[in-house]
């Protein structure tokens, strides 16, 4: 096959040469972090923009990982490029969230059913009503599954992707979490729609990097390098999902 440019020209790739399930963090780095220690005979496909992509085995099976920003809007391209222009079927979002939810810890996994959001980014669809983002159940459930066989604690529930990280509403915290959310980030929702529209499959799996309320958080390198638990879920998840 030839190489491959997306119309967004955000990847450059051959699309044998990603697998049908990608695990995305918002970081790259933290995808080169995963290739590099769970992957074997990891294989770089993508360096445009330095959003980096790698393809490699798990216990046997293909998979790829690969950065995808900050942001729905970030998210959205990648995701509807991956989904749309190279074959993939599966994307499990492995990314960090602001704790919400009064039992909710620093470096507690959180397993996002649905995200409640302010984005707009789903006006595109036309949708008569209010298309509600939610994941995929096949994968959720395998992801609960997987927690439990590891023995790692998951929250499940519902997750608020949200358009900006400095909020000016100042009763926002306290709102979400009259209303059951257990941790704010910013792309889960963008995704859910996007595999939703394109009649894929998407999940969101998130590691409590910080709490809104305790003001607890991890630094840069920790959240770069650490998340151990939600690698190993997701990956899990992933090995499952291919037949």
């Amino acid at each position: 096959m030839a190489v491959k440019e997306s119309p967004s020209a955000s990847i450059v790739a051959e699309e044998q040469d990603i697998a049908k399930v990608v695990l995305m963090p918002g970081d790259p780095l933290r995808a080169k972090f995963v290739a590099e220690h769970y992957l074997e005979d990891p294989v770089c496909f993508n360096t445009v923009r330095n959003m980096l992509g790698y393809t490699g085995t798990y216990k046997g099976k293909k998979i790829s990982v690969m950065g995808h920003g900050m942001g729905v809007p970030s998210v959205g391209i990648y995701s509807y490029e991956l989904y749309q222009f190279f074959g993939v079927e599966s994307i499990i979002r492995i990314g960090s969230a602001g704790g919400i939810g009064e039992d909710v810890k620093v470096r507690d996994v959180v397993i996002a059913m649905g995200a409640s959001t302010n984005s707009h980014f789903a006006d595109q669809y036309r949708f008569p009503g209010q298309l509600c983002a939610t994941a995929d159940y096949g994968l959720l459930r395998d992801a609960v599954s997987a927690a439990e066989k590891l023995g790692v604690r998951a929250d499940v529930g519902q997750v608020f992707t949200a358009d900006q990280f400095y909020n000016a509403n100042t009763e926002a915290a306290e709102t979400y979490r009259k209303f059951g959310i257990l941790a704010v980030e910013m792309e889960a929702a963008g995704l859910y729609w996007t595999a939703r529209y394109l009649g894929k499959k998407a999940l969101a799996i998130l590691t409590i990097s910080d709490h809104i309320f305790t003001g607890e958080a991890l630094n840069a390198q920790e959240r770069q390098d650490s998340f151990h638990e939600m690698m190993e879920i997701a990956l899990e998840t992933a090995w499952k999902s291919i037949d």
